[in-house]
């Protein structure tokens, strides 16, 4: 909904104070909400570099001229993007040749390219290696807090949950069962038994649960 994919049936959707309620997808993007998703989509046959000037040419409404004159458009917009999430160094690479790691670097300088205000993230870490979850987040919570940008993300990790937010919102199955602070969350019943687990130790004796 936050979006735009998805209409609501009731209430209302404000960014900044401006009703977007129910605008199409793309009305959304050029008013400032960015979006990341679960699996990467690029281009792959594309370099690195181009992949971010073609979010570029649509943002500023000439993606009809990308064949045209893509290599030399925006270059120095993207090549600061790039710097941004730390892959200049491989701008010219082929994005299929790109480890999944830095795909998911690629998809945020791509998803800044609009300028968001708010930045949507769908289980950013998801598929990758711990080392690479820590890096990714810290690099997203560095250029938001530089450049205020929003961030809303959605994440089955809750030790990435608890690291990198300043507000969670706990659903199961579909219903929010708890909202608060990282560690006002950590401490809730409901979220402890559901997602984090009682800490129930197995006891041979009485072959049953005892509460650590």
């Amino acid at each position: 909904m936050l979006n735009g994919q998805i209409k609501p049936n009731a209430g209302t959707i404000r960014l900044n104070g401006a009703d977007i309620t129910g605008l199409p997808p793309r009305t959304v993007w050029r008013r400032g909400v960015g979006r990341t998703f679960q699996i990467t989509a690029t281009f792959a046959s594309m370099t690195v570099r181009e992949n971010v000037q073609v979010a570029l040419l649509s943002f500023h409404s000439k993606l009809a001229s990308v064949f045209r004159y893509a290599g030399a458009a925006y270059r120095d917009e993207a090549e600061r993007l790039l710097a941004l999430v730390g892959m200049e160094a491989q701008a010219e690479r082929p994005c299929g040749e790109l480890a999944y790691g830095d795909l998911k670097r690629l998809e945020l300088a791509i998803a800044l390219a609009n300028q968001p205000k708010l930045l949507l993230m769908d289980e950013p870490t998801a598929g990758m290696a711990p080392k690479e979850r820590v890096d990714l987040m810290r690099l997203t919570a560095g250029i938001a807090r530089d450049t205020g940008i929003g961030v809303l993300f959605t994440e089955h990790d809750m030790d990435v949950v608890f690291e990198h937010s300043d507000s969670v919102m706990v659903l199961n199955r579909g219903e929010l069962i708890a909202t608060g602070t990282p560690e006002e969350v950590r401490r809730d019943p409901q979220v402890r038994a559901i997602y984090l687990g009682e800490g129930l130790l197995y006891d041979a004796k009485h072959r049953e649960g005892s509460a650590a």
